[in-house]
């Protein structure tokens, strides 16, 4: 089985902003934000990356595509990545998922894989993301394809 990265289609990408949106105010709360919080951090995010709901320059959102043949290949997830600023060779992973049925079969490393290749090819020195203290699973992936961790926030309740 192969994997590959493909321009999500703009008959999918509305919805996808929306619930893409919709995820990141739910990850802000569960990681700790008052939920007016988490809503204007998400609001302002997708308003900025996303104008009149287009991908703003330089953002690439892709279905994460796994091929057995040419003729039998299925979206298991999508991924998104751009520029930390324009033009700027900083390049950050702002959403990445693979749906759950298809969880640990090696399409979340194939994707990361292909993210930093497009990243590259498209002027990127470094490729950074942020992941919640919570999803440790993801974390493990990360480390294991040599991100460092370049700070870490903690709280406490008192």
């Amino acid at each position: 089985m192969s994997v590959k990265l493909s321009a999500m289609p703009n008959d999918r990408l509305g919805s996808w902003i929306m619930n893409s949106r919709k995820a990141y105010e739910q990850s802000r709360r569960k990681a700790g934000d008052s939920a007016e919080v988490a809503a204007e951090k998400a609001r302002t995010s997708f308003e900025t990356s996303f104008p009149e709901g287009s991908p703003a320059l330089g953002h690439r959102v892709y279905d994460i595509v796994a091929t057995e043949t040419e003729s039998a290949a299925q979206v298991v997830g999508f991924l998104w990545i751009a520029p930390l600023a324009e033009g700027s060779d900083a390049w950050w992973v702002f959403d990445i998922a693979v749906d759950e049925y298809h969880r640990g079969a090696g399409y979340g490393r194939a994707a990361m894989q292909l993210a930093e290749k497009a990243a590259s090819e498209n002027g990127a020195a470094t490729l950074g993301l942020n992941v919640f203290g919570y999803n440790t699973v993801a974390r493990g992936l990360y480390d294991s394809l040599g991100y460092e961790t370049t700070a870490v926030q903690m709280r406490k309740t008192v």
